[in-house]
C-alpha cells in the first residue's frame, strides 16, 4: 500500500464515523435536531447526508485513481 491509499482510507473512515456520530442521541445537546430528538448534531439529517455524500465522493475519486 502506498501513502496516498492510506490517506484516502483514513479520510473515508473518518467521514463514515462522523456521519454515524451525527445521529447519536445526546441528552446534553442544546436543541433538538430535525428528526425530533436531541442528537449530537442539531442538523442531524442534513449533516449526515452531506457527510455521506462527501464519503462517496472521496471513495469514487480514490477508485478512479485506482487506489482502492
Amino acid at each position: 500500500m502506498n501513502t496516498l491509499t492510506i490517506v484516502f482510507a483514513i479520510i473515508i473512515i473518518a467521514l463514515t464515523i462522523a456521519s454515524i456520530k451525527t445521529v447519536i442521541p445526546n441528552s446534553k445537546a442544546s436543541k433538538a435536531c430535525l428528526l425530533g430528538y436531541r442528537a449530537t448534531c442539531s442538523f442531524a439529517p442534513i449533516s449526515t447526508i452531506i457527510l455521506i455524500a462527501a464519503d462517496i465522493s472521496v471513495f469514487l475519486i480514490a477508485k478512479r485513481l485506482t487506489l482502492l
